[in-house]
């Protein structure tokens, strides 16, 4: 492709809310409009995005910088590992010790290359507001963040939420997953809503609670691509497809 796509940073103010797996359908559902999609996995020291997918990956991000800082770079494509037609992957290091060494100044060059090169460059983080997770946030077309019904994350989230608005910031939307937890059921979307201080733009419903996602994992599948998917989860299939077309639309509007 020759026109620039648009990139997406999938983040939270903790762990453990959904942002590997919703990843992972966003990619399904842009597929399914055949986009070509990057995932760039940004969670340099823990990372997931390779491992659910069961890709064997050759290289990383950690080989693009190496590579970049000793003159050995060539293509771009030479560091993508392929999940299928429409979805690659630009995966963070097999060794927790690389990332120490990848320098938040990498982020833009990355992503400009990676945004020249796909429709959607999807960018799964950390909760840690590293300076790389910093540099991302500055740099992609829009934010997602999500949130699920707890107290700690929400308070979290309320937190970052000011800071961005001290900053300016404004190309963000906010996913509440009640599909983490579905049991936990602490507070209403009303009072989410005054907790954070801020609007929710979508909900995933605790109907989206898979049992047996362990071995959905294991199979390296992406659920979105399920073609059951449409009828077994009509309601939070319908919303996922309105999160893509939204990110998707409101920057190709501009």
């Amino acid at each position: 492709m020759n026109s620039k796509g648009v990139s997406i940073c999938i983040t939270s103010a903790k762990g453990g809310v959904g942002k590997t797996i919703t990843t992972l359908n966003l990619a399904g559902l842009y597929e399914t409009l055949e986009k070509k999609v990057l995932i760039i996995d940004f969670d340099l020291a823990s990372g997931g995005i390779a491992t659910a997918l069961n890709l064997d990956v050759n290289k990383s991000i950690y080989n693009f910088v190496d590579d970049y800082n000793n003159n050995r770079y060539k293509e771009f494509k030479n560091y993508i590992s392929s999940y299928d037609k429409y979805i690659d992957i630009l995966a963070c290091p097999k060794d927790p010790r690389q990332a120490s060494k990848i320098d938040s100044k990498y982020v833009e060059l990355i992503i400009d290359k990676a945004v020249y090169n796909y429709d959607i460059v999807l960018i799964d983080t950390n909760h840690i507001l590293s300076d790389i997770n910093i540099s991302t946030l500055d740099l992609v077309d829009k934010i997602l963040f999500l949130v699920t019904n707890d107290p700690l994350d929400l308070k979290n989230l309320r937190s970052l939420i000011t800071i961005l608005q001290d900053i300016n910031y404004n190309n963000y939307k906010i996913i509440l997953n009640e599909s983490v937890a579905p049991f936990k059921k602490y507070f209403s979307l009303y009072d989410i809503k005054n907790i954070i201080n801020a609007n929710i733009d979508y909900v995933i419903s605790d109907s989206f609670y898979i049992k047996n996602i362990d071995n959905i994992i294991m199979s390296g599948n992406i659920i979105t691509l399920d073609s059951k998917m449409p009828n077994i989860f009509s309601k939070d299939y319908t919303t996922l497809m309105q999160v893509i077309t939204d990110m998707y639309n409101e920057e190709e509007s501009k």
